[in-house]
């Protein structure tokens, strides 16, 4: 054992024999930490990996049923190309911009295929944070290349229309807390049977209809202006007649009645669940 110059003693070696003799059987495994030698402080403790995450915020989710191994999603922020940048600061119209975009999409198309968005089966793009209408533009044409995805997961991206997009395979679809207004907004899903649609602005039934084609048998419009209009749930299952669970409450008797032939209001029934 040697003192340093700086007055830190250093060590070289290991116990004397009297001591490791009497733990040879023990077979111990130090991780050696990394120093610097400063001629100030004599030893420097290198900082931790994880050092440098100290000062970032971690956000709670709720209601998201997020897992631990869809965390590592990706998140469509790209932002504006130069030439979308250099229109915006003259005062040049975007559309101009976009079409300039377009045509070099084909020359950009091996690119695109390394995102393999066609193969995804199930997938989690919510909390997007879609500011800016470039980002709007690059969501949706993710969502139309989706041509296999089952399940789809669409949380809180303030979307107010996907009626031009198209799920083929989608049987799950989760668009809670966005900002559509009817079910016509909602993309064309042939094949989904569950759906979620809770806390968005829907206030009419009209356009539901065209669900009754689907296998449909959950649905959840729970904090929706529509929840208020009479006869609601009569309303919902006479234009789903295949759907089987509504806002998490299974279908009742008195849900195959036809609208305005509901019981008084005096001889109904509470259900508690």
């Amino acid at each position: 054992m040697s003192e340093s110059s700086s007055g830190v003693n250093t060590s070289s070696g290991s116990f004397p024999k009297s001591h490791s003799s009497q733990y040879s059987e023990i077979s111990v495994t130090h991780t050696p930490l990394s120093v610097d030698q400063s001629p100030d402080s004599g030893i420097v403790k290198t900082p931790l990996p994880s050092s440098r995450f100290r000062f970032v915020s971690w956000q709670r989710l709720e209601e998201s049923d997020v897992k631990g191994d869809q965390l590592s999603c990706p998140r469509v922020r790209e932002g504006p190309s130069v030439e979308d940048l250099f229109l915006r600061k003259d005062d040049i119209p975007l559309e101009r911009g976009r079409r300039k975009r377009r045509e070099e999409e084909g020359q950009r198309w091996e690119e695109r295929l390394q995102e393999n968005w066609e193969n995804c089966v199930e997938l989690n793009l919510s909390y997007q944070d879609l500011g800016d209408p470039f980002q709007q533009d690059n969501f949706s044409r993710i969502l139309r290349r989706l041509i296999r995805v089952e399940r789809l997961q669409l949380i809180n991206n303030s979307l107010t229309d996907l009626s031009s997009i198209c799920l083929p395979r989608c049987r799950s679809l989760n668009l809670h807390r966005n900002h559509l207004t009817c079910v016509r907004q909602l993309p064309k899903l042939p094949a989904v049977e569950h759906l979620c649609l809770s806390e968005n602005s829907i206030s009419t039934l009209g356009g539901l209809g065209a669900l009754g084609t689907s296998p449909l048998h959950s649905l959840t419009l729970r904090s929706n202006p529509v929840n208020y209009i009479q006869d609601y749930r009569a309303r919902v299952f006479s234009c789903l007649p295949k759907l089987r669970v509504l806002d998490g409450i299974p279908k009742l008797p008195e849900d195959s009645m036809p609208p305005g032939l509901q019981l008084p209001a005096a001889t109904r029934m509470c259900n508690v669940l």
